[in-house]
């Protein structure tokens, strides 16, 4: 029995529907256009593939994921799929290095995201990129909801987020393991999220580069 497995196994079926992704079609687009194609890429946490479609087509990709009911869903897309526990050692594919590594919505559920970030860059060529998002859980929208005692509508709100991050608090994290960090902030108020991503931006979305 795993728990953490069975945890998301329930998560996936009847808290998130299948193929739902935040943002998804904003943050697919981007991920296209940043990944382009000819390119080795690990997508770590991808349940069933919803934002992973969007970089598939030209592109070796493995899927990892603890959900092994949601992998065989993303094995549709033709890629290859591990389950793997991502607050594990990732031995299951410990000496394979890739282009690019994916973390769509995933730091904020992982005990450690500064080792996860630092194992990251372990996987990477050296020319490699990290690309990814979390929501930003300290808006200004979110910070009245929290003054009034009220988490419906922001990211404490899902019992998986184990963190929740501050722009300056993610750039922190990133910064040590990375020489270029750039986070863009994505939602409904998109030039307001672009300017001043810590009050505006529903996603804070990364792209570091060793």
């Amino acid at each position: 029995m795993n728990i953490q497995s069975d945890i998301y196994k329930y998560h996936h079926t009847f808290e998130r529907e299948g193929g739902f992704s935040v943002l998804k079609d904003e943050r697919g687009k981007l991920l296209k256009n940043l990944i382009k194609t000819g390119k080795s890429v690990l997508d770590i946490g991808c349940r069933d593939g919803a934002l992973t479609k969007y970089f598939t087509e030209g592109n070796k990709v493995l899927g990892v994921d603890i959900d092994d009911q949601a992998l065989k869903e993303a094995e549709r897309l033709n890629i290859e799929t591990q389950k793997v526990d991502l607050n594990g050692d990732w031995s299951e594919f410990k000496n394979r290095k890739f282009d690019v590594v994916v973390a769509g919505e995933v730091l904020e559920h992982l005990y450690y995201p500064d080792q996860i970030v630092k194992k990251v860059t372990g996987f990477l060529n050296s020319y490699g990129t990290f690309v990814g998002s979390v929501p930003n859980a300290f808006s200004l929208k979110n910070r009245f909801r929290f003054l009034f005692g009220k988490k419906k509508y922001t990211s404490l709100n899902d019992p998986t987020h184990i963190n929740h991050f501050h722009v300056n608090e993610l750039r922190e994290i990133l910064q040590k393991h990375f020489s270029k960090v750039k986070i863009l902030g994505l939602g409904k108020f998109k030039v307001l999220s672009r300017i001043a991503p810590g009050f505006f931006a529903f996603d804070l979305f990364f792209i570091c580069q060793k």
